[in-house]
Parts: C-alpha cells; sequence; structure tokens
C-alpha cells in the first residue's frame, strides 16, 4: 500500500467522528441558506435515484463508512453486507447490516451480490489501481448483477480540500491535523468512457446543482 493510501485510511478512521457533520453540513461543515438548499436538494435527489435503481436481493456496500447509504440499502434490499476498512466507521454503521472490516484493496467477497455499491469510494481509488478496483466489482457481481456508485461532483467546491495537485489533496480534521489523500473527480462522460475498457456500461449523470456525480449500470454484453 502506497503511503498517500495509508494516510488515507488513517484520516477517515479519525474523522469517523465529524464525518457525519460534512453530510449533514453542521458545525465547521455549514453551508450559507441558499447553498445548503441546493446541497440538501442534491442529496435528495440522489437518494430518490438510489430508490428507484430498486436495490433488491443482495448488495455489497465497498467503503461503507458511517453507514450514510447503509441504512438506505437496508431499507430497500434483502440482505446488505457493509465493508470499511476502520473499526471506527464501522462503530457508527447500523447493525442492520452485515458490518465486514477489510481494505477493500486487500479484500476478496467469499459470495457473489446482486448489486455493488460505492459511495465517495471511487474518487478516492488512485489511477494505478482503478483496473484492480474493477476487477473486484465485477468478481463481485452474480450474472446479472448490477453496479451503483454516488461521488464528487467535478465541479463541486462545498468539501474540497486543499494543496491540490496530480489527483491528491490535503484534507483537515477539527483539531487542525491535516492528511494527504487520493482525489480524482470525474465527469460523468470521462468516467463512463474508463470504466467501458474494463468491462463495464454505466449511466452517469451529475446532480442538479452539481454536488454529486451518480449512476449505475453493469457489465458491458
Amino acid at each position: 500500500m502506497s503511503d498517500v493510501l495509508r494516510e488515507q485510511k488513517r484520516y477517515y478512521a479519525e474523522r469517523a467522528p465529524e464525518y457525519d457533520d460534512w453530510w449533514y453540513r453542521r458545525g465547521r461543515y455549514a453551508l450559507e441558506p441558499d447553498a445548503l438548499a441546493r446541497w440538501q436538494a442534491d442529496a435528495a435527489e440522489v437518494a430518490a435515484a438510489l430508490e428507484d435503481f430498486a436495490p433488491g436481493g443482495s448488495v455489497l456496500e465497498l467503503a461503507a463508512g458511517t453507514g450514510i447509504w447503509t441504512r438506505q440499502l437496508v431499507e430497500l434490499a434483502d440482505r446488505v453486507i457493509a465493508v470499511d476498512a476502520n473499526a471506527e466507521t464501522l462503530a457508527l454503521n447500523t447493525s442492520e447490516a452485515e458490518l465486514v472490516r477489510a481494505d477493500v484493496f486487500e479484500w476478496e467477497p467469499a459470495e457473489r451480490f446482486d448489486l455493488v455499491f460505492f459511495s465517495f469510494w471511487l474518487s478516492h481509488v488512485p489511477e494505478e489501481r482503478f483496473e484492480e478496483f474493477w476487477s473486484l466489482v465485477r468478481v463481485a457481481l452474480a450474472p446479472g448483477g448490477r453496479v451503483s456508485l454516488v461521488d464528487s461532483g467535478a465541479g463541486d467546491t462545498a468539501h474540497t480540500g486543499t494543496d491540490q495537485a496530480d489527483g491528491e489533496e490535503t484534507r483537515s480534521l477539527a483539531d487542525g491535523r491535516t492528511f494527504r489523500i487520493v482525489k480524482r473527480r470525474w465527469r460523468p462522460d470521462e468516467l463512463a468512457e474508463c470504466v467501458r475498457p474494463v468491462g463495464f456500461e454505466l449511466e452517469l449523470r451529475d446532480s442538479a446543482n452539481g454536488h454529486f456525480l451518480f449512476g449505475g449500470g453493469g457489465l458491458r454484453a
């Protein structure tokens, strides 16, 4: 594992207590009323799209974190396996899912799933491990299985680190500590094109106010 991936893993472990503050725009993540309304509208748009995607059957959630999306998935699916590298984040996730502590880059599924879902994760996958990650997704899918994802929009500025360069950026915690992480922001057309050579056909779009990229699909015929 590279130094930046080790630092990224540590960052999300340390950030677990304040992660949901970011999603719900509390405390230091608070937005002005108009900006907050746009954020909330985009969050509702993405949540509705996931419900419309109808993730029934068995679902594998990769890099599940504190469970913001796990909690929606367990309401929609028959069974959810939620994988995350950090005990700190899984401790805040929901007991309604089957929680697995494992590094996504090192884990191998023992079964196949109807849906593989990941949120705000693909942008943290470095270029040199992009194909490896999608190989994991492919192996995890049952015949006819699908993929669904949510991530940062390419133009989103509501959660942006400093010192951005070469697919990385610096993030800070509430106590002032800083960490270097991978952050590769994708445009929908760009990402759809990049996953075709690794065997996937995805329909992706940006949310109305540009905060999020989202969509899904499956293996190419």
